[in-house]
């Protein structure tokens, strides 16, 4: 996380040096500090005794994070948030790719009501959920069949429903970690985001699908992690 903040500090630096660049500058920061904190959610929710069950992570195509989704009204209402998906390259047999960010919004759910924000993780299990990915959105449990996530070191307590979902979903809210419902959840692509973190217009099915396209410096710590919690030749 140190490199991270110098990098953060240089392109600061740049902003107020050269203020005709100060915009695309900044939004490049905040592209930086969104897949940032993406690594951060994914970390704690991996290192949890009872979060999200190794042998699944090895199973997933792809995993997206979604930190900090933030209430948009009060009692019944919607929610907002951002984050990145990335997909493992080699028809999910190689190494975890360069990511695609996304965007969420949908009605308030699950461990979200009630409570100020909640941090999201999707495990995408199969090439039919990469294939939602590659739309501009999709709804869950509509387009994309979903259930709430196993918890815990083994998934050998799922049911056939989870098994069977094309995404499987958690919620961290108020420290506490569980499988939740998201059916009705949109996800969309964040086209405007992917052009400040790569420095040009780039489709997601070239970031997710595409083996030669090389992951940027601002997500480098994002993919190392999920290298490390669930390197290529594990058993899926």
């Amino acid at each position: 996380m140190e490199r991270q903040g110098k990098r953060l500090a240089r392109a600061l630096a740049m902003a107020a040096l050269l203020p005709g660049v100060a915009v695309t500058v900044l939004a490049q920061v905040r592209e930086t500090q969104r897949l940032a904190a993406c690594r951060s959610v994914l970390e704690a929710i991996a290192r949890m005794p009872e979060g999200i069950p190794r042998d699944l992570l090895h199973k997933a195509e792809c995993v997206a994070v979604v930190p900090g989704v933030k209430k948009l009204a009060l009692g019944v209402g919607g929610r907002y948030g951002k984050g990145a998906v990335t997909c493992r390259k080699d028809g999910g047999r190689g190494p975890w790719g360069p990511p695609a960010m996304i965007e969420m919004g949908g009605p308030s759910v699950g461990l979200q009501i009630g409570g100020q924000s909640a941090d999201y993780v999707f495990l995408i299990m199969n090439p039919k959920g990469i294939d939602h990915l590659l739309r501009s959105k999709f709804t869950l449990g509509a387009d994309a069949s979903v259930a709430a996530g196993p918890k815990g070191r083994s998934a050998e307590a799922a049911t056939d429903l989870q098994l069977h979902a094309e995404i499987l979903t958690y919620s961290r809210s108020r420290g506490l970690f569980a499988g939740v419902s998201l059916e009705g959840a949109v996800v969309k692509q964040d086209r405007s985001a992917n052009e400040q973190v790569y420095g040009e217009r780039v489709e997601a099915r070239d970031l997710l699908l595409e083996a030669d396209r090389r992951v940027p410096a601002a997500a480098r710590e994002l993919v190392d992690l999920l290298r490390e919690l669930s390197p290529p030749g594990q058993d899926r």
